[in-house]
């Protein structure tokens, strides 16, 4: 199966993730600086408009944010290769890396949360993202030859559009991470979330597969009602802010 990292030379340029986690160690804000693709990117197969080169920095009060750093991580691995141009094979190699970056902050929350609320919403997001991973990994592997169907480099296309918009979101989104851990993995999960929910609509409006439609169906049900649950705990715990 081939690595996909779908669309994002877009999300971060290497040397500044590895910035974001050294930097200033006191900071409780979260920057995103875009910058304009160059041609030589998009010739390269680079998803059009995506180029989020400084990725997601924050800091927690009193040291750096294992989350943000999970974050970064994760553009950085989907940045790793090129969309092939179909859209179902780039919808399951992109969700592979957003649902293993889902993973790894839900065992950050589970080393370090206290919240009992936020923990059972880690290991039921850590159960069901490594069952849709397999899952993924399958379908994935089956489209490896799939013909191309959309235009990656265009940023008309629509499914290029919706799903540019959809990591644009969780840019501008990207909540300034605070001392308590619990408060930042809800903070955090809302916001990823809420862009596997734009990525799975793109899916449904442009997709093809029969098998990774329902996928998307079952990640948008199950993932809008957990978004709605973090968002209900986060209103009654904003001491924890």
């Amino acid at each position: 199966m081939k690595k996909s990292a779908f669309f994002l030379a877009a999300l971060c340029s290497g040397s500044l993730l590895v910035a974001s986690c050294s930097s200033d160690k006191t900071a409780d804000s979260t920057a995103m600086t875009t910058e304009t693709p160059t041609t030589e990117g998009a010739a390269s197969g680079d998803m059009a408009g995506m180029d989020h080169s400084a990725g997601a920095t924050g800091s927690a009060a009193g040291g750096d944010s294992p989350l943000m750093a999970s974050m970064n991580e994760m553009m950085q691995k989907m940045e790793a290769s090129k969309p092939k141009g179909n859209t179902d094979h780039d919808f399951a190699h992109h969700m592979l890396e957003h649902h293993k970056g889902a993973v790894a902050m839900a065992d950050i929350q589970l080393r370090d949360g206290k919240d009992a609320t936020m923990r059972q919403m880690a290991e039921k997001i850590k159960a069901d993202q490594l069952k849709e991973i397999t899952e993924l990994e399958a379908v994935a592997t089956r489209l490896d030859s799939a013909p191309t169907n959309y235009k990656p480099n265009d940023p008309a296309d629509p499914f290029t559009s919706k799903m540019k918009a959809s990591m644009d979101g969780m840019m501008k989104n990207m909540p300034p991470m605070v001392a308590n851990p619990d408060m930042n993995f809800n903070m955090m999960m809302t916001v990823h979330h809420q862009s596997a929910v734009d990525m799975a609509k793109a899916e449904l409006a442009h997709g093809k597969d029969t098998k990774l439609k329902e996928m998307a169906q079952m990640m948008i049900t199950a993932q809008e009602k957990e978004i709605a649950d973090f968002k209900a705990w986060h209103d009654q715990n904003t001491d924890k802010m």
